[in-house]
């Protein structure tokens, strides 16, 4: 009887230990690679950016609430709208960044319960063994190890030893209860940061709403402005001076590099130029006439018609000479290419390199928008030769 008590002792023990190398082995196939963990202190980051975010957009909204605003001059305006459109975009990007992490803690946190579940499953089936067993043996096996004692020492060492099993027995049973528990908090954990992660796409939705919005509000701006004749010229006027002033300004970076070039090696392009966005022509190089005065002027580059948010890239390799913002071309970038070569790049939503940056052929240096004088999301892209723009198409 004692044998086969042990015997079966030994074969719940041995079969839980096997149960459990089985889990983890068959676990180990899904487990998050190592390296892409996220942490909640990642998630905390960017909620605290996307608090500072908020605060920025409030004081853009308070500032176009002001009456100052009013006062300001028309391409003023439209670079306070640009802020708040930029800013929205970087909220959407702080947004979407927040659910990646997300989705990353969901699959770590599915691992865990899978994990908790089957060390639960695993001691319950060392549960109903248990149970089992003693339902075979029933009391009277304890009764038997006692009256089957040969001495009263030997009396004593069986009752230690039934007081073992007893206390093994209830070790089961509360080792059931804790893996229990386990699985239930790794479940509503992750039920939790599911709950967290339907918020967040909520938010974003609300965002690119917000975002369509105020883009046709800009674009509304322009058009209005457009519509009136004396606005209309006087808002060419500051834009062609503001078009001559950075070509000047491109010129005088230009040899500035080249003289830069006689001492060191700067990057130099192909020559040829790919295009740079992921459209097609919907303004050519030019005289155009104004569609409701009639007016002709002079499109100094070529419009590249693509959607609001999509890659803009370096047309060659070169050195970013000018990464900035004006009333004109709203977010803008020049690249110097070498050999007296410079490409531009209007309208940006953003843009991803600075001044001073060495860009290779294809490289993304920033996102489509309609900045500055613009009606709507499209690349406004020159090219210039030797200090005179030309025709892009010749090069394209």
């Amino acid at each position: 009887m004692n044998n086969r008590h042990f015997v079966k002792i030994t074969a719940s023990i041995l079969t839980v230990i096997l149960t459990l190398s089985v889990v983890f082995i068959s676990l180990d196939s899904f487990s998050p690679a190592a390296g892409a963990r996220a942490t909640q202190a990642q998630v905390d980051n960017l909620r605290e950016e996307k608090k500072d975010y908020e605060r920025q957009r409030n004081e853009i909204q308070s500032k176009i609430n002001a009456i100052e605003f009013e006062r300001m001059t028309e391409l003023a305006k439209k670079s306070v709208l640009d802020d708040r459109i930029m800013l929205t975009g970087l909220e959407i990007d702080n947004i979407n960044a927040i659910i990646y992490q997300y989705s990353i803690l969901i699959k770590e946190k599915q691992y865990e319960v899978a994990i908790a579940q089957s060390a639960e499953n695993a001691q319950y089936q060392k549960y109903k063994d248990r149970v089992r067993d003693m339902e075979e043996n029933g009391v009277i096996s304890y009764l038997e190890l006692i009256f089957d004692s040969t001495s009263f020492s030997d009396m004593l060492a069986r009752l230690d030893f039934i007081g073992d099993i007893m206390s093994a027995d209830e070790k089961v049973y509360k080792d059931l209860i804790e893996a229990r528990n386990e699985t239930i908090a790794a479940k509503e954990a992750l039920e939790q940061i599911k709950f967290e992660m339907e918020e967040e796409k909520a938010a974003l939705e609300q965002k690119e709403a917000e975002l369509k919005q105020q883009l046709e509000e800009a674009n509304e701006f322009i058009r209005e402005l457009e519509q009136n004749l004396q606005a209309e010229r006087a808002l060419r006027a500051l834009v062609a001076e503001e078009e001559a002033r950075i070509q000047n300004e491109i010129n005088a970076k230009v040899e500035e590099l080249r003289k830069i070039a006689e001492q060191q090696r700067l990057a130099k392009g192909t020559g040829e130029l790919m295009w740079p966005a992921n459209g097609s022509l919907t303004s050519g190089y030019g005289w155009r006439t104004h569609p409701v005065f009639g007016g002709k002027r002079f499109h100094n580059g070529i419009d590249i018609g693509a959607a609001h948010g999509s890659n803009v890239v370096a047309a060659d390799s070169g050195t970013v000479i000018i990464s900035a913002y004006s009333s004109g071309y709203g977010n803008y970038i020049v690249i110097s290419h070498g050999n007296g070569m410079t490409t531009l790049y209007a309208h940006l939503s953003s843009r991803s390199v600075s001044s001073g940056t060495t860009v290779s052929k294809g490289q993304v240096i920033g996102l489509i928008g309609s900045t500055g004088v613009s009606t709507g999301p499209h690349l406004h892209f020159e090219v210039s030769v030797n200090g005179s723009r030309i025709n892009p198409m010749s090069k394209l």
